[in-house]
């Protein structure tokens, strides 16, 4: 097990550094910030003493280096739009986005291990036909699509929620119900496959015969060994929602890390950019390290 975290954890780290490289140098490529936070009658003198200010006018390699080292100290710089430390503006809103997901993720983990295991018993029937279906429709339709035509639907045309903030239980009803469609539909068949293959193991039918009930069956007997290929999609779900909670977040005003990101991109407050991409990438490394952990729990032979 310590062997396994050990390579994963090097393993992200060494991403983890590729990605600030890669980020660091495509955000400078979006253009100099000087015009967008100085105002249009501002002298050249003005733009230079901006540009000195924030290290701007300095060589590429330079910025890079300075950053790479006020990093390796935990300093990210600060929010030149806001005037704060960038990485309290991005933890900040990253609670909002870690709520988003984890109540998203919890929903989808209980109903779609309940649907997929009760369709994979009565494979074929009315309920296992329906379930595909709306699963395959959820796995298939497009996060942003389903966002807009929510909001026309029960927003405006219906006036039941609202279509942004966060004040109470109503103004979480569409995010939530937007990000669970994809993960639900797509852990629902996975769910569905390994169950039916599971249920059709010896030891399964070595039970029937003894006259175990049908209810330890599903969820005692045959949902552990096919939890493996579940838990690797529920993994790349959970972590695709930090990632595509960034249109659903901008559409529905959800004032997450996703929105924070999109907007700072437009503002090139470069070290917000960089210091929200950090914070979801190590987000995501930690998750799949603890993915491996739950794999090696489950099956013994991951360990060595």
């Amino acid at each position: 097990m310590i062997q396994l975290i050990r390579q994963r954890t090097l393993a992200s780290f060494l991403s983890l550094v590729g990605l600030i490289v890669l980020v660091f140098f495509l955000s400078r490529l979006t253009g100099d910030p000087t015009n967008l936070f100085l105002p249009i009658d501002a002298t050249q003198e003005m733009k230079d003493q901006f540009r000195a200010l924030h290290g701007y006018d300095d060589p590429i390699l330079e910025q890079f280096g300075r950053y790479v080292w006020d990093v390796l100290h935990l300093d990210f710089g600060d929010s030149v739009r806001r005037a704060r430390p960038a990485i309290g503006v991005v933890l900040e809103a990253f609670t909002w986005t870690l709520r988003l997901a984890l109540i998203t993720m919890t929903l989808v983990t209980i109903s779609a291990i309940i649907v997929g295991s009760l369709a994979a018993f009565r494979a074929g029937g009315f309920f296992d036909r329906f379930a595909s279906l709306l699963s395959l429709i959820g796995a298939s339709a497009p996060d942003f699509w389903i966002a807009i035509v929510a909001i026309v639907i029960f927003a405006v045309t219906l006036g039941w929620v609202p279509t942004s903030g966060t004040g109470s239980v109503w103004h979480w009803i569409l995010p939530v119900g937007v990000l669970f469609i994809r993960p639900f539909g797509l852990i629902v068949q996975v769910v569905r496959g390994s169950m039916i293959t599971a249920l059709s193991s010896a030891y399964v039918k070595t039970a029937r015969a003894k006259g175990v009930k049908n209810t330890p069956i599903i969820f005692v007997h045959t949902l552990r060994n096919a939890m493996l290929p579940v838990i690797t999609v529920m993994g790349d779900q959970a972590a695709a929602l930090l990632n595509g909670a960034v249109i659903v977040e901008t559409i529905f005003g959800f004032p997450g890390v996703g929105k924070l990101m999109i907007d700072s991109i437009l503002q090139r407050d470069f070290n917000v950019v960089l210091a929200a991409i950090m914070v979801t990438a190590i987000a995501i490394f930690i998750m799949n390290l603890l993915i491996d952990m739950a794999y090696a729990a489950l099956d013994p032979r991951i360990r060595y």
